[in-house]
């Protein structure tokens, strides 16, 4: 006889079914089923575990009254495999136990919690397929939530089938993973199911208005013939359900009803501890029978609701008073030293009036959550004893302590709201101005840079005669929001944080405070000095200052500076792989991807652009685009990014630079020269001479070259000399300065650079009317722009190479074997002499991930071990 909760569902089984045999066959599988509540999805899942003979199997369940305890839903899904947690690297293993509370430790990143989770699972899959399921997960709570769509988006071929059940109309962290919506029944499935369900006669105007109420619901087929709601009355399919539950809740004995709202309330579905609080509240053997007979729910080893709903129609309906009495037996029965923290929630679900003892232990309960990673818990618990504290100062140094962590977790629009209701409190000097730095911190991190340059100045002023070491921090963060709010309107807001800094004696300031504000306030050739000094006092002290790395990268930049600014971002780069901050690491690839185009190194730097996509894909985070589209236009293709941004620019003038659109690419390239944007000049300069040559501009010629005159003259790098004797040469028609231009460049890594002055060499040697000598130098030009992959430059080249009478076959850059991109960087990091574990711990992957990988990659290179890839890939 086939199971009733499955009729119908014999193509949605099988698909589940593929995903487990993919996973016998060593191949990972990730799907998420979606639909609305009752349609099944919990039916499916549970068949499903029936037929996984063989294979490991780990489940948990998002509960809606638990969204706040941070790793509440990752927790029971990890459970079972952390007695082998020491098989995992020493890091992996701390910051998992500190996670969950079993080790003391430093707060570990959400992302290196993921990647442990990713190689427990690994391991565990090891012996046989492992079968994760997730259900309704649109109640987990947001740290397992993060975390678990982080493992989702990372398993490849390491045995893993997860399933995640998630329903209609809840915003989640799985969108973008393979997804298989249930659908409700046909008509003759719902018959069967109905007729499968109510044994015996039925009127077939009963049957037929059931059928109809429930439109295909399994849950509602189930329910409606045992309750009233079987006539139609145009609600919706799930009130209807909720709606008969809630008839059979009231139909049991109080004390039943009890049980049921007590076990609602303690989602652990821990047997042992729900009969310690029912012994409390006096609910004993009888009341026990009635709730098992109602079959609204089952006692084991594990307590089950008959349906997710039927819980949260118990919680919901329940009294007020019996909902108090069930926490409060719950956190009386809950161990404060093995789990204070879910006590303290228990305690304060129980208080019905404002209790400073109870929103003391949650203050306490939140700074323990908040060692653990849980951000976002600490802050739920800091909301809460809000709500239980009368004294006005308390209560507002508690709202502060709540935005503070809704920020770190990333609920910036919850902050900012928490922010807004401490106007309200009692006045007082340096919680303002501690709020204010917040605000501005947080409109930083939503890209609102002019604002919170401006709020982050107030917040400065405010904490300068409170806190002036903070007060100095505050200043450099509000003049790093006003340099990346660089445009025509920001001129202001960057003067007037530059001129608000104070003067460096005596003042204790960071160097690179005060070498930025004189940036700005005394000009380039006075500030130069300062900033060379504030960078390498920074490369010598190994600092990690987030704040103050932001704005360090483009000032090498502007110190022409190519080498230090690699260090820079490679040490951040190096520094979010350690702690696992994958946000930090999309900026610090993008910023690495933009710095090796300036060296024509495209292949990598597109390695790096791939690389940032994957963490925005796997983490949620937006893409951030700004290395992709230097790629795009430093190829030659047509850059798609909208807006008049100064990176928009900045690629359209070398984009339109290489295809000859001149024109246009001096009008991108004067709109940034005209701004004196830090860190911009370098790059733009060389842009506009060329561009304004080319249209016979020679009054923005003379304003460029005297420009770099000052610049070459202030820092005499070979970078900014090479520029600047381009720049002269096109101007001047001076074959000198085009040698000198060459050598200049040749000696730096900006060998696309090199490769252009070439180009603009031989141009000028063939309107000379030297032939022999500019095919000599277009030739070099040629090949070398051809194999860095400066398209339209190259193409330009051969263009000019045709112009001579020269045959020139047109090439494009040779790839190794058709190797995708993270297998040529897993393939590059291997020949360099990383392990696996290394590799797998750099790209946030499994060892088993890269195994497979580079099996693929020897097969396509023809090779068989690590020590051929040396010769294989130069």
């Amino acid at each position: 006889m086939v199971s009733a909760e499955l009729v119908g569902r014999g193509p949605e089984s099988a698909e589940l079914d593929r995903l487990v045999e993919a996973a016998r066959s060593g191949r990972s599988a990730v799907l998420v089923l979606r639909g609305e509540p009752g349609v099944g999805k919990t039916a499916l899942l549970e068949a499903m575990e029936a037929r996984t003979s063989g294979c490991a199997f780990t489940r948990t369940a998002g509960v809606e009254a638990e969204m706040e305890l941070a790793y509440a839903g990752l927790y029971p899904l990890c459970q079972p495999f952390l007695e082998h947690r020491d098989r995992l690297p020493a890091p992996l293993a701390e910051a998992l136990g500190t996670a969950f509370g079993l080790v003391s430790g430093p707060t570990p990143d959400k992302f290196l919690i993921g990647l442990a989770v990713l190689n427990l699972f690994a391991d565990a899959a090891a012996d046989q397929p492992l079968v994760c399921v997730i259900d309704d997960a649109q109640w987990l709570d947001k740290m397992s939530e993060r975390i678990l769509a982080f493992v989702a988006r990372r398993l490849n071929a390491e045995s893993v089938v997860m399933v995640i059940a998630v329903r209609n109309g809840f915003d989640h962290g799985f969108t973008g993973l393979p997804e298989l919506e249930i659908g409700g029944l046909d008509r003759a499935d719902a018959q069967t199911l109905l007729e499968t369900t109510v044994p015996g006669l039925m009127d077939s105007r009963v049957k037929d208005r059931i059928v109809a109420e429930a439109q295909g619901n399994p849950l509602a087929l189930l329910e409606l013939p045992h309750t009233e709601t079987g006539r139609p009355n145009g609600s919706g399919r799930t009130a209807l359900i909720e709606e008969s539950f809630e008839q059979r809740l009231d139909a049991l004995p109080t004390a039943a009803r009890q049980l049921l709202t007590l076990a609602a309330a303690e989602p652990l579905g821990d047997p042992t501890l729900l009969w310690r609080a029912a012994e409390r509240l006096g609910l004993g053997a009888d009341a026990a029978t009635a709730a098992l007979e109602s079959g609204l729910i089952t006692f084991g080893t594990h307590i089950r609701f008959r349906h997710p709903l039927v819980r949260s129609t118990a919680y919901r309906t329940a009294a007020a008073s019996d909902l108090q009495a069930a926490h409060l037996a719950l956190a009386e029965v809950t161990d404060p030293d093995l789990d204070p923290a879910r006590r303290a929630w228990h305690r304060a679900q129980a208080a019905p009036l404002p209790d400073e003892e109870v929103a003391s232990e949650l203050e306490r309960s939140a700074a323990g959550v908040r060692e653990r990673g849980g951000h976002f818990a600490a802050g739920a618990f800091l909301e809460r004893a809000v709500e239980l504290t009368l004294d006005p100062d308390l209560r507002a140094e508690r709202l502060l302590a709540a935005a503070t962590a809704r920020s770190a977790g990333g609920a910036l629009d919850t902050a900012l709201g928490l922010l807004d209701q401490l106007q309200n409190g009692p006045p007082d000097e340096l919680r303002s101005a501690l709020a204010q730095r917040l605000r501005g911190q947080i409109q930083f991190d939503q890209g609102r840079n002019r604002e919170a340059a401006a709020t982050l100045l107030d917040a400065a002023g405010q904490l300068e005669p409170l806190k002036p070491d903070l007060a100095q921090s505050t200043q450099l963060a509000a003049l790093t929001a006003a340099i990346w709010a660089a445009g025509r309107d920001s001129t202001g807001i960057v003067a007037e944080a530059a001129n608000a800094v104070p003067s460096p004696i005596g003042s204790g300031a960071p160097e690179l405070l005060h070498a930025l504000a004189a940036r700005f306030t005394r000009g380039y050739v006075a500030a130069a000095p300062g900033l060379a000094k504030a960078i390498a006092t920074e490369l010598r002290d190994h600092t990690d200052q987030p704040t103050g790395h932001l704005a360090s990268g483009i000032i090498a930049i502007d110190l022409w500076d190519l080498e230090s600014a690699r260090r820079l971002v490679a040490r951040q780069e190096r520094l979010a792989r350690q702690t696992g901050a994958l946000l930090r690491l999309q900026f610090a690839l993008d910023f690495g991807a933009a710095l090796r185009c300036l060296s024509g190194e495209l292949d990598e730097a597109a390695r790096m652009v791939d690389e940032q996509r994957r963490i925005a894909v796997a983490t949620g985070n937006q893409s951030v685009e700004y290395g992709g589209l230097l790629v795009t236009a430093f190829r030659g293709t047509e850059v798609t990014g909208t807006g008049a941004g100064v990176l928009v620019r900045y690629a359209q003038a070398v984009l339109n630079n290489g295809l000859g659109r001149y024109d246009l690419a001096r009008d991108a390239a004067q709109w940034i020269f005209e701004q004196d944007i830090i860190g911009y000049g370098a790059l733009i300069a060389g842009e506009l001479g060329e561009a304004a040559s080319r249209t016979g501009d020679s009054k923005l010629v003379e304003s460029t070259l005297t420009w770099l005159s000052e610049r070459a003259t202030a820092v005499p790098t070979d970078w900014s000399r090479g520029i600047e004797a381009r720049v002269r040469a096109l101007r001047d028609a001076d074959e000198a300065a085009y040698r000198v231009s060459i050598e200049c460049l040749d000696r730096t890594s900006l060998q696309g650079e090199a490769a252009r002055s070439r180009l603009l060499y031989g141009e000028w040697l063939r309107r000379e009317g030297r032939r022999a000598d500019a095919r000599g130098e277009l030739r070099t030009a040629y090949d070398a722009l051809t194999a860095l992959g400066l398209g339209a430059f190259a193409e330009r080249a051969r263009h000019e190479l045709l112009a001579t009478g020269e045959t020139v076959r047109k090439r494009s850059v040779e790839t190794v074997n058709d190797l995708t991109t993270q297998e040529a960087q897993i393939a590059g990091l291997a020949r360099d002499g990383l392990t696996n574990p290394e590799i797998a711990a750099q790209l946030f992957l499994s060892p088993r991930t890269v195994e497979w990988h580079l099996r693929k990659t020897f097969a396509k290179l023809g090779i068989t071990s690590r020590r051929q890839l040396r010769d294989t890939l130069r």
